[in-house]
């Protein structure tokens, strides 16, 4: 998943599907003057088969957002009605970065009576997603290409998500890069207000340093408990073992390549020996294990689940 630099990167592609932006001058009010966006644009060009499945899908599967200041900004008067998009009512589950749409997707099919929207910037992944609804025969899903905290500030009427997913979000590991984490308390506030009382919030990641910073975060929140707090501490912590083990420092972000000596990181943050605060929630048995995910594992990382209830 992609994630949160101070303002997005210009791509020198343009996606070849046009899509509308609303003319303003207000640009202060969005969210592209030094405040975090949820993402750094990697990609836009549509090619093959992802360019045919845009054409032939888009109207149907993508919500279509007026723009503000961007092609990825949602207009503030905006406001999304999923009774009226998915024709019923049904609990709504938004999964921030989802990617190639694998784990939505999987996730729609197995529950049917939820409804499931999938907010990404990557054009090529939603051009995918909308090829695996079509394929599968979806439809209680849609897709929209927009800039997270938009969609959580404005988009998404207050108290309407019954389930916000951030899975694996980018780790940012310099710490000068840090302010750039999509989860930080004005994304937790923003979190809050579109979940429902006693809406969830599942979080997972494949680095520890990221993890504690997501812990410190919601542990810093009045909106939300963590549903596994003081569990698996000490040895059963996964914070424990990979400090334990050294394989964040040994291997880096990925497997080790035959004949060539492991990278380092040097950003796992500090080896406190045992962790005695814990909360980590179980790994979520909803989430498929997508190919991202199994490259951690090959890469020796564990995975740090956390699951919050907004109060």
């Amino acid at each position: 998943m992609s994630e949160t630099p101070d303002s997005p990167e210009t791509s020198h592609e343009t996606p070849q599907s046009s899509r509308p932006v609303t003319p303003g001058t207000q640009a202060s009010f969005g969210t592209y003057g030094g405040r975090p966006v949820s993402f750094v644009r990697r990609g836009t060009r549509l090619q093959g088969r992802r360019q045919a499945a845009w054409e032939e899908h888009s109207d149907r599967w993508a919500v279509q957002v007026p723009r503000h200041v961007a092609n990825t900004s949602v207009h503030p008067d905006y406001v999304f009605d999923a009774e009226a998009e998915f024709g019923r009512e049904a609990p709504l589950i938004v999964e921030i970065g989802s990617g190639l749409g694998d784990a939505v997707c999987h996730a729609a099919e197995e529950n049917p009576d939820k409804d499931f929207l999938a907010v990404e910037v990557y054009t090529p992944g939603l051009a995918n997603t909308m090829i695996k609804i079509n394929s599968r025969g979806l439809s209680n899903v849609r897709v929209v290409e927009a800039n997270a905290p938009e969609v959580l500030a404005t988009m998404l009427p207050a108290g309407s998500v019954s389930e916000l997913w951030v899975f694996f979000p980018d780790p940012w590991h310099k710490s000068r890069h840090h302010k750039r984490r999509l989860i930080q308390p004005a994304f937790a506030e923003l979190a809050a207000r579109s979940l429902k009382k006693g809406g969830l919030w599942r979080i997972a990641t494949d680095w520890s340093n990221y993890a504690v910073h997501v812990r410190e975060v919601l542990a810093g929140s009045t909106e939300f408990e963590n549903l596994h707090d003081g569990e698996r501490t000490g040895a059963e912590s996964p914070l424990t073992q990979v400090w334990e083990s050294g394989v964040e420092s040994m291997v880096g972000g990925a497997p080790v390549k035959e004949g060539r000596a492991p990278v380092s990181t040097e950003h796992t943050g500090p080896n406190e020996g045992v962790d005695h605060v814990g909360g980590w929630a179980p790994r979520f048995d909803g989430r498929i294990r997508t190919s991202f995910e199994n490259k951690a594992h090959e890469a020796g990382r564990m995975i740090f689940d956390l699951s919050y209830r907004k109060i």
